[in-house]
Protein backbone atom coordinates (compact mmCIF):
# COMPACT_ATOMS: atom_id res chain seq x y z
CA UNK A 1 0.00 0.00 0.00
CA UNK A 2 2.86 2.50 0.69
CA UNK A 3 4.13 2.04 -3.01
CA UNK A 4 0.86 2.48 -3.92
CA UNK A 5 0.69 5.60 -2.08
CA UNK A 6 4.13 6.80 -3.26
CA UNK A 7 3.47 6.45 -6.85
CA UNK A 8 0.01 7.94 -6.52
CA UNK A 9 1.15 10.65 -4.80
CA UNK A 10 4.59 11.50 -6.49
CA UNK A 11 2.37 12.33 -9.75
CA UNK A 12 1.24 15.27 -7.63
CA UNK A 13 4.34 17.11 -7.04
CA UNK A 14 4.64 19.09 -9.86
CA UNK A 15 0.87 20.10 -9.18
CA UNK A 16 1.86 21.12 -5.67
CA UNK A 17 5.12 23.33 -6.73
CA UNK A 18 2.83 25.13 -8.82
CA UNK A 19 -0.17 26.16 -6.05
CA UNK A 20 -2.34 24.23 -8.19
CA UNK A 21 -3.92 21.66 -5.94
CA UNK A 22 -7.05 21.34 -4.15
CA UNK A 23 -7.18 22.06 -0.37
CA UNK A 24 -8.21 18.60 0.53
CA UNK A 25 -5.35 17.13 -1.95
CA UNK A 26 -2.52 19.33 -0.89
CA UNK A 27 -3.02 18.25 2.68
CA UNK A 28 -2.74 14.77 1.91
CA UNK A 29 0.04 15.35 -0.30
CA UNK A 30 1.81 17.75 2.42
CA UNK A 31 1.00 14.44 5.18
CA UNK A 32 3.12 12.47 2.52
CA UNK A 33 5.59 14.52 1.63
CA UNK A 34 6.77 14.23 5.48
CA UNK A 35 7.38 10.67 5.49
CA UNK A 36 9.09 10.20 1.94
CA UNK A 37 12.22 12.45 1.30
CA UNK A 38 12.18 11.31 -2.65
CA UNK A 39 9.16 13.60 -3.47
CA UNK A 40 10.45 16.46 -0.84
CA UNK A 41 13.50 16.27 -3.11
CA UNK A 42 11.36 16.35 -6.30
CA UNK A 43 8.79 19.24 -4.97
CA UNK A 44 11.93 21.21 -4.23
CA UNK A 45 13.64 20.90 -7.62
CA UNK A 46 10.54 21.96 -9.17
CA UNK A 47 9.35 24.85 -6.87
CA UNK A 48 12.62 26.29 -8.00
CA UNK A 49 11.30 26.20 -11.75
CA UNK A 50 8.01 27.00 -10.43
CA UNK A 51 9.14 30.43 -9.25
CA UNK A 52 10.90 31.93 -12.29
CA UNK A 53 7.92 30.54 -14.57
CA UNK A 54 5.20 33.79 -13.58
CA UNK A 55 8.81 36.16 -14.61
CA UNK A 56 8.76 34.18 -18.40
CA UNK A 57 5.25 36.10 -18.96
CA UNK A 58 5.46 39.38 -21.68
CA UNK A 59 3.70 42.37 -18.98
CA UNK A 60 0.24 43.79 -20.34
CA UNK A 61 -0.42 47.44 -19.70
CA UNK A 62 -4.34 47.58 -18.80
CA UNK A 63 -6.78 49.51 -20.90
CA UNK A 64 -7.33 53.28 -20.22
CA UNK A 65 -11.27 52.50 -20.17
CA UNK A 66 -10.52 49.50 -17.03
CA UNK A 67 -9.35 52.18 -14.45
CA UNK A 68 -12.66 54.22 -15.26
CA UNK A 69 -15.00 50.92 -14.56
CA UNK A 70 -12.95 50.19 -11.15
CA UNK A 71 -13.96 53.78 -9.72
CA UNK A 72 -17.00 53.39 -10.73
CA UNK A 73 -17.93 49.47 -9.51
CA UNK A 74 -16.06 51.76 -6.11
CA UNK A 75 -19.01 53.76 -5.37
CA UNK A 76 -21.64 51.04 -5.45
CA UNK A 77 -20.05 48.29 -2.23
CA UNK A 78 -22.07 45.23 -4.00
CA UNK A 79 -20.62 46.04 -7.30
CA UNK A 80 -17.30 46.37 -5.09
CA UNK A 81 -17.42 42.98 -4.01
CA UNK A 82 -18.58 41.39 -6.82
CA UNK A 83 -15.59 43.30 -9.08
CA UNK A 84 -13.11 41.58 -6.37
CA UNK A 85 -14.75 38.30 -6.63
CA UNK A 86 -14.96 38.74 -10.35
CA UNK A 87 -11.09 39.15 -10.14
CA UNK A 88 -10.15 36.61 -7.84
CA UNK A 89 -11.99 33.59 -9.68
CA UNK A 90 -10.13 35.05 -13.20
CA UNK A 91 -6.78 34.75 -11.62
CA UNK A 92 -7.99 31.24 -10.23
CA UNK A 93 -6.20 28.33 -11.48
CA UNK A 94 -8.33 26.02 -13.77
CA UNK A 95 -6.84 23.08 -12.07
CA UNK A 96 -8.23 20.55 -14.65
CA UNK A 97 -5.87 22.15 -17.45
CA UNK A 98 -3.59 24.95 -16.16
CA UNK A 99 -2.12 22.72 -13.73
CA UNK A 100 -1.18 19.79 -15.90
CA UNK A 101 -0.06 21.88 -18.56
CA UNK A 102 2.58 23.45 -15.82
CA UNK A 103 3.78 19.95 -15.03
CA UNK A 104 3.60 19.32 -18.49
CA UNK A 105 6.09 22.19 -19.43
CA UNK A 106 8.26 20.98 -16.33
CA UNK A 107 8.31 17.29 -17.65
CA UNK A 108 9.88 18.80 -21.18
CA UNK A 109 11.78 21.12 -19.31
CA UNK A 110 13.88 18.67 -17.27
CA UNK A 111 13.48 16.21 -20.84
CA UNK A 112 15.69 18.47 -22.71
CA UNK A 113 18.04 20.05 -19.69
CA UNK A 114 18.91 15.65 -19.69
CA UNK A 115 19.48 15.52 -23.79
CA UNK A 116 21.47 18.74 -23.82
CA UNK A 117 23.52 17.50 -20.98
CA UNK A 118 24.11 14.44 -22.82
CA UNK A 119 25.15 15.80 -26.17
CA UNK A 120 27.34 18.41 -24.40
CA UNK A 121 29.28 15.40 -22.68
CA UNK A 122 29.51 13.40 -26.09
CA UNK A 123 30.94 16.42 -28.00
CA UNK A 124 33.25 17.24 -24.83
CA UNK A 125 34.06 12.97 -25.29
CA UNK A 126 34.89 13.69 -28.63
CA UNK A 127 37.11 16.77 -28.30
CA UNK A 128 39.47 14.82 -25.82
CA UNK A 129 40.02 12.45 -27.91
CA UNK A 130 41.03 14.41 -30.63
CA UNK A 131 43.57 16.16 -28.61
CA UNK A 132 44.68 12.77 -27.54
CA UNK A 133 45.35 11.75 -30.98
CA UNK A 134 46.56 15.10 -31.88
CA UNK A 135 49.18 15.28 -29.07
CA UNK A 136 49.92 11.74 -30.03
CA UNK A 137 50.79 12.76 -33.62
CA UNK A 138 52.88 15.55 -32.13
CA UNK A 139 54.64 13.92 -30.28
CA UNK A 140 55.50 11.38 -33.08
CA UNK A 141 56.47 14.02 -35.23
CA UNK A 142 58.82 15.68 -32.79
CA UNK A 143 60.50 11.93 -32.49
CA UNK A 144 60.85 11.79 -36.20
CA UNK A 145 62.29 15.24 -36.51
CA UNK A 146 65.11 14.70 -33.74
CA UNK A 147 66.15 11.50 -34.87
CA UNK A 148 66.40 13.30 -38.62
CA UNK A 149 68.17 15.93 -37.33
CA UNK A 150 70.50 13.39 -35.91
CA UNK A 151 70.83 11.62 -39.45
CA UNK A 152 71.47 15.16 -40.79
CA UNK A 153 74.45 15.54 -38.45
CA UNK A 154 75.89 12.68 -39.13
CA UNK A 155 76.14 12.88 -42.20
CA UNK A 156 77.81 15.73 -42.22
CA UNK A 157 80.31 14.61 -39.76
CA UNK A 158 80.85 12.32 -42.35
CA UNK A 159 81.06 14.07 -45.79
CA UNK A 160 83.22 16.63 -43.53
CA UNK A 161 85.94 13.49 -42.84
CA UNK A 162 85.80 12.35 -46.68
CA UNK A 163 86.21 15.61 -47.93
CA UNK A 164 88.99 17.25 -45.26
CA UNK A 165 92.14 17.70 -47.03
CA UNK A 166 94.37 16.12 -44.34
CA UNK A 167 92.85 12.90 -44.63
CA UNK A 168 94.25 9.18 -43.76
CA UNK A 169 92.79 5.80 -44.20
CA UNK A 170 93.31 2.58 -42.54
CA UNK A 171 92.43 -0.53 -43.65
CA UNK A 172 91.74 -2.73 -40.78
CA UNK A 173 92.23 -6.73 -40.51
CA UNK A 174 90.94 -9.06 -38.40
CA UNK A 175 93.35 -10.66 -36.19
CA UNK A 176 93.88 -14.18 -34.49
CA UNK A 177 90.56 -13.57 -31.93
CA UNK A 178 88.60 -12.39 -34.98
CA UNK A 179 90.20 -13.76 -38.17
CA UNK A 180 86.97 -12.90 -40.33
CA UNK A 181 86.24 -9.34 -39.10
CA UNK A 182 87.56 -6.22 -41.23
CA UNK A 183 87.02 -2.72 -40.99
CA UNK A 184 87.94 0.77 -42.07
CA UNK A 185 88.93 4.05 -40.36
CA UNK A 186 89.49 7.74 -41.82
CA UNK A 187 90.93 9.97 -39.89
CA UNK A 188 90.86 13.53 -40.06
CA UNK A 189 92.82 15.94 -37.11
CA UNK A 190 90.31 18.88 -38.21
CA UNK A 191 87.14 16.41 -38.24
CA UNK A 192 87.60 13.25 -36.57
CA UNK A 193 87.38 9.64 -36.80
CA UNK A 194 85.46 7.96 -39.07
CA UNK A 195 84.92 3.93 -38.00
CA UNK A 196 83.06 0.90 -39.35
CA UNK A 197 83.69 -3.04 -38.88
CA UNK A 198 81.66 -6.08 -39.37
CA UNK A 199 81.69 -10.05 -38.72
CA UNK A 200 83.16 -9.09 -34.99
CA UNK A 201 82.20 -11.63 -32.75
CA UNK A 202 79.05 -11.30 -30.05
CA UNK A 203 80.85 -9.54 -27.17
CA UNK A 204 80.97 -11.18 -23.46
CA UNK A 205 78.29 -10.19 -20.79
CA UNK A 206 80.02 -6.85 -19.34
CA UNK A 207 82.56 -5.75 -22.33
CA UNK A 208 82.57 -3.90 -25.23
CA UNK A 209 84.69 -3.07 -27.91
CA UNK A 210 87.23 0.12 -27.68
CA UNK A 211 88.86 1.81 -30.90
CA UNK A 212 92.66 3.19 -29.81
CA UNK A 213 94.52 5.54 -31.93
CA UNK A 214 97.55 3.78 -32.40
CA UNK A 215 100.56 6.93 -32.05
CA UNK A 216 104.26 6.43 -31.25
CA UNK A 217 104.30 7.32 -27.80
CA UNK A 218 100.95 4.90 -26.87
CA UNK A 219 97.17 3.53 -27.78
CA UNK A 220 95.03 7.11 -27.23
CA UNK A 221 91.26 5.65 -26.37
CA UNK A 222 88.78 7.33 -29.27
CA UNK A 223 85.93 5.64 -28.20
CA UNK A 224 83.84 3.03 -27.49
CA UNK A 225 81.02 0.69 -30.14
CA UNK A 226 78.69 -2.22 -29.71
CA UNK A 227 78.09 -4.18 -33.16
CA UNK A 228 74.36 -5.17 -33.80
CA UNK A 229 73.67 -9.11 -33.91
CA UNK A 230 75.31 -9.38 -37.08
CA UNK A 231 78.61 -7.89 -35.65
CA UNK A 232 78.26 -4.77 -37.96
CA UNK A 233 79.30 -1.13 -36.37
CA UNK A 234 79.65 2.21 -37.50
CA UNK A 235 80.72 5.52 -35.31
CA UNK A 236 82.11 8.64 -35.25
CA UNK A 237 84.30 10.21 -33.15
CA UNK A 238 86.20 13.17 -32.37
CA UNK A 239 89.95 13.54 -31.62
CA UNK A 240 91.24 13.78 -28.39
CA UNK A 241 93.11 17.34 -27.73
CA UNK A 242 96.81 16.60 -27.97
CA UNK A 243 97.12 13.05 -29.48
CA UNK A 244 99.63 12.51 -31.70
CA UNK A 245 99.08 12.08 -35.50
CA UNK A 246 98.44 8.12 -35.84
CA UNK A 247 100.41 5.40 -37.28
CA UNK A 248 97.20 3.06 -37.17
CA UNK A 249 94.06 2.01 -35.47
CA UNK A 250 93.54 -1.11 -33.29
CA UNK A 251 90.00 -2.60 -31.47
CA UNK A 252 90.16 -4.59 -28.63
CA UNK A 253 87.31 -6.54 -26.14
CA UNK A 254 87.72 -4.09 -22.66
CA UNK A 255 85.88 -3.97 -19.69
CA UNK A 256 82.26 -2.27 -20.94
CA UNK A 257 83.50 1.33 -18.50
CA UNK A 258 86.33 0.82 -21.21
CA UNK A 259 90.29 1.62 -19.74
CA UNK A 260 92.63 4.14 -20.54
CA UNK A 261 95.29 1.45 -22.40
CA UNK A 262 94.66 -1.87 -23.98
CA UNK A 263 94.25 -4.73 -21.52
CA UNK A 264 92.24 -7.50 -23.93
CA UNK A 265 92.57 -9.14 -27.32
CA UNK A 266 92.85 -7.31 -30.18
CA UNK A 267 90.41 -7.96 -32.20
CA UNK A 268 91.28 -5.79 -35.30
CA UNK A 269 94.23 -3.74 -36.48
CA UNK A 270 95.34 -1.72 -39.38
CA UNK A 271 98.37 1.25 -40.40
CA UNK A 272 97.77 4.12 -41.21
CA UNK A 273 98.07 5.34 -45.24
CA UNK A 274 97.52 8.76 -47.06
Amino acid sequence: MAGMDHEAQRDSAGLYALGALAEPERKAFEAHLATCEECAAEVRSLGAVARVLPYAAPQIDPPAALRARVLAAAGDTNAAARAVASAQAASRPRYGESGWLAAAALVLIALGLGAYTANVRQRVGSLETQLTEALTRLDRSEEQLAEAARAAERAQTRLAVLTAPDLKQVSLAGQPAAPRAAGRALWSRANGLLFAANDLPPLPAGRIYQVWFLTPRAPVSAGLVRPDQNGRVTAAFDTPAGTPDPTGVAVSIEPEAGVPAPTGAIYLAGQTTQ
